[in-house]
């Protein structure tokens, strides 16, 4: 029966084709994504491992709190690091302060990408070097105007000792001269970003104060362990201050890294699932109809003793070298796959660091389990039915009828789980707060019952186009016909299409709506005309508002100040704003009070914030501030926030009070006559036309809104274009066999008078038909998923609501036109070249 089994597969390899080119596409995408994944997580960790070999212990301060130390949090001071150096076991002490540099080259163009434009300092030893920045050419900057840039950097940007250079910190230009190019080991560096390093005095300028540091690294003497080390250096520090070791950090370094990458591969690893899921329906189809094709043949080998388990064992074993040799091809393209996205996504400006290709043994495993269990569990239904077909068919050529029985069987449990999980989608939405749980497992109950239930709809909307058949004569007709012959045939083929369409249309109706959303919170909340921030997504100096205030286009500003505080034994953010300009920038709406009640101790409040604390208008409550400095603030308004603004606004000036740097998120202008070309450019002018700084109206806002809505839309339509791509592999494939099952109906036809052009034809309408039947479902459950979804979103953005962007819909539409023509024209033209007189005689 082993032999029996190979020798099928060989003799059906053409047919077995699109069967194995679909499991490939899965099965490269799963393993290319580990490969993928595990090479850029090996690439971080490495550098991480690096960038930690000369630090042994590191005093640090929590900065969990919106990247800033919370209320009353402990200084890394001079003094520290002076008695960190006089710990016993202490080889030498270094010191760093971190932040933004944004760096431009010399066409003005920023180098690097947002939160990769770092900036530091220099820490000079006792050598005058610092171990972690070995200097390639020139000396490390030692005045204010001086700067030294990674290696990487100054070759992108055409930079060299001598050279002066333009960069930014929070806002305001400076001009740098270049006295030092240093490597390093930075991951951030390694992937595409820039670091520039300033003396430290300077440094601790513009990112902290005099004196004080972000982290102090110790290095341990020869010999001295690091726990040992913690141990001795945790005995002089101040409350709320910590040490953690060298392999620590790199551990937890390492760990986030996974962590981000385990995301990303969770995601795609989705869409892969997605694909071999698709998949299953080509493997069963296949099977299904060759099983049937062979009746004849599994009749005689039961004639001749076969038992019904070595039937299926043979049904399986085909699968199984279908899946194996499918698994391999997989593999191999996944390993290219994997080596080819690292170029690729750097191309697009994507940070991803260099480093060697990386196969990790679960790559291989995946792609083995993968490739070969999914072909073998979607071919072991049609196994079981081969084992059923009784010695006495071989008596006979015809092949066995579908049981009815077991349709309508089918048909009840699909209706009953299609109820269920409509019942749990609708319950879940129309709750007032849309519980993720219910959704989730409504619509994978409503997805399930409905592809269950594709045999039945199949007649019902297939018959709805007859009218439209009836114009292309008898063709027209017998593809009808054929469509709905084998209804668990056409429901098979139709379903995996249907799945690509059903996420495609849910994802694009979601997306369109978050974007319109954001779009509306932008035009409707916002009535500044311009809004200023950084590109690197650092803080602006209060510089920048001090500027943009002397220009005589401009009629009022705010700032936008975040500082962490701690109310009621929880963290929360206080927002500073100007109040009485407020009411010419912001289109909030009040329930009470107005922009004019802030000042002094007098704050509003959001009302989602009112309602978590039980607060409403005339309410006070203390606040420990940034300083550890304590107060007492009145509620004396309530509004309705969003994405921009929202929680505690309190008045700019008494904030500062408390801010232990003061600095703002963002800069909202009002201008005169609104916003014009002649107000951008002078706004730029002011500020130096640094490229780090964004200025934009609400059509720039709008425009970036739309671009990011749209970027991850198309990275989308790609991923879910594969589980399309194997769905036009399914009509092909089941179009393909069906020709080769009717071959004698089709000689027949042609000895009738039927000609080449019509039974062209009639294969093409029958691959039409069933390709929108499957569209139509899709689009229609994706519109109900992404309705179910979006109260989920409308919950967290008050202005999301659900757009339907029929244009698209109707591009899905003709996508399902498109998959229906394409996927029929090979079997259209095997079925055309079918010789009638060989049909009519053949078995």
């Amino acid at each position: 029966m082993f032999r029996t089994a190979l020798r099928n597969v060989l003799a059906h390899k053409a047919r077995l084709l699109m069967t194995v080119l679909a499991v490939m596409l899965g099965v490269a995408f799963v393993s290319g994504t580990l490969v993928f994944t595990s090479t850029i997580s090996d690439a971080y960790r490495k550098s991480s491992e690096k960038g930690f070999t000369g630090v042994d212990v590191a005093i640090q301060i929590d900065r969990k709190e919106g990247g800033k130390a919370g209320p009353g949090a402990p200084k890394l001071t001079q003094g520290l690091l002076d008695r960190a150096a006089s710990v016993p076991g202490v080889a030498s002490v270094s010191a760093s302060v971190a932040g933004s540099a944004a760096i431009a080259d010399k066409h003005g163009e920023l180098v690097g990408h947002g939160f990769s434009t770092q900036g530091g300092n220099y820490y000079a030893g006792k050598d005058g070097k610092d171990a972690r920045y070995p200097l390639k050419d020139g000396r490390a900057p030692r005045t204010a105007d001086e700067v030294a840039l990674d290696s990487k950097t100054a070759d992108r940007a055409g930079y060299k000792v001598g050279d002066t250079v333009r960069l930014s910190v929070d806002g305001p230009v400076l001009e740098q001269k270049v006295t030092g190019v240093f490597t390093t080991d930075d991951g951030n560096v390694a992937a595409g970003g820039s670091l520039a390093l300033f003396d430290t005095a300077t440094a601790q300028k513009l990112y902290a104060k005099p004196g004080e540091y972000s982290e102090i690294l110790v290095k341990a003497q020869q010999g001295e362990s690091q726990s040992a080390l913690k141990a001795a250096i945790e005995k002089i520090l101040p409350p709320g201050a910590d040490a953690v070791t060298g392999k620590t950090l790199a551990d937890d370094q390492a760990a986030a890294v996974e962590e981000g990458m385990g995301n990303m591969r969770t995601a795609l690893l989705g869409f892969a699932a997605v694909a071999l899921f698709v998949g299953v329906f080509i493997i069963a189809n296949t099977f299904t109809m060759l099983v049937s094709q062979r009746t004849k043949e599994i009749a005689l080998l039961r004639a001749v003793g076969a038992s019904r388990r070595q039937v299926t064992r043979s049904v399986l074993v085909e699968a199984l070298v279908v899946g194996a040799v499918a698994a391999v091809a997989g593999l191999v393209i996944g390993i290219g796959i994997g080596a080819a996205l690292h170029p690729l996504m750097r191309s697009t400006g994507m940070l991803v660091p260099d480093g060697p290709l990386v196969v990790p043994p679960t790559a291989v495993f995946a792609a083995l389990f993968v490739g070969v269990g999914v072909t073998v569990l979607a071919a072991w239904l049609p196994s079981r039915r081969a084992a059923k077909v009784p010695p006495v068919a071989a008596m006979g050529s015809l092949h066995a009828p579908a049981s009815s029985r077991s349709l309508m069987l089918r048909n009840g449990i699909g209706s009953a789980v299609s109820a269920a999980g409509l019942l749990l989608s609708l319950t879940g939405a129309l709750r007032d707060e849309p519980a993720k749980a219910l959704l989730g497992l409504g619509a994978v109950l409503l997805l399930v019952g409905v592809i269950m239930l594709t045999p039945l709809l199949s007649r019902p909307l297939i018959a709805a186009a007859a009218p439209a058949l009836r114009l292309f004569g008898i063709s027209g007709k017998l593809a009808r016909q054929n469509a709905v012959r084998n209804p668990r045939r056409t429901a098979a083929t139709a379903s995996a299409l249907m799945i690509g369409l059903t996420l495609i249309t849910s994802m694009t109706v979601l997306a369109v709506g978050m974007q319109r959303g954001l779009e509306k919170m932008a035009t409707d909340g916002l009535r500044a005309d311009y809004v200023l921030s950084m590109a690197t997504h650092a803080p602006l100096s209060p510089e920048v508002r001090e500027t943009v205030d002397r220009l005589p286009e401009v009629t009022a500003t705010s700032p936008v100040r975040i500082s962490p505080a701690r109310i009621d034994g929880t963290s929360r953010n206080l927002t500073g704003v100007v109040g009485p300009n407020m009411k010419k920038l912001s289109g909030l709406k009040f329930s009470e009070g107005s922009f004019d009640r802030i000042g002094g101790d007098k704050v509003v409040v959001d009302h989602k914030t009112a309602k978590s604390f039980g607060w409403q208008a005339g309410s006070t409550f203390g606040v420990t501030y940034e300083d550890g400095s304590k107060g007492r603030l009145t509620v004396a308004g309530l509004f309705e926030g969003n994405n921009l603004l929202s929680g505690i606004l309190v008045d700019t000036p008494e904030l500062a009070k408390h801010q232990e740097r003061v600095d703002d998120s963002l800069l909202m202008v009002k201008a005169k006559g609104g916003a014009s070309t002649a107000v951008k450019d002078a706004l730029t002018n002011a500020l130096g036309k640094n490229p780090a700084l964004r200025v934009q109206d609400k059509d720039d806002v709008t425009e970036s809104i739309s671009q990011t809505a749209n970027l991850l839309l198309n990275m989308l339509y790609a991923l879910l274009g594969m589980a399309v791509v194997v769905a036009v592999l399914g009509v092909v494939n089941t179009l393909a066999l069906s020709v080769f099952e009717r071959t004698k109906e089709i000689g027949m036809l042609g000895a009738i008078g039927l000609d080449r052009k019509g039974i062209k034809r009639m294969v093409r309408l029958e691959s039409l038909v069933i390709s929108l039947f499957g569209g139509v479902l899709g689009i229609a459950l994706g519109l109900f998923l992404s309705w179910s979804a979006g109260s989920l979103i409308a919950e967290r953005m008050e202005t999301y609501g659900l757009v339907v962007p029929w244009d698209r819909l109707a591009v899905f539409l003709v996508l399902a036109v498109l998959v229906g023509e394409g996927a029929a024209l090979w079997p259209a033209r095997k079925a055309a070249k079918i010789n009638s007189l060989e049909a009519i005689k053949a078995e």
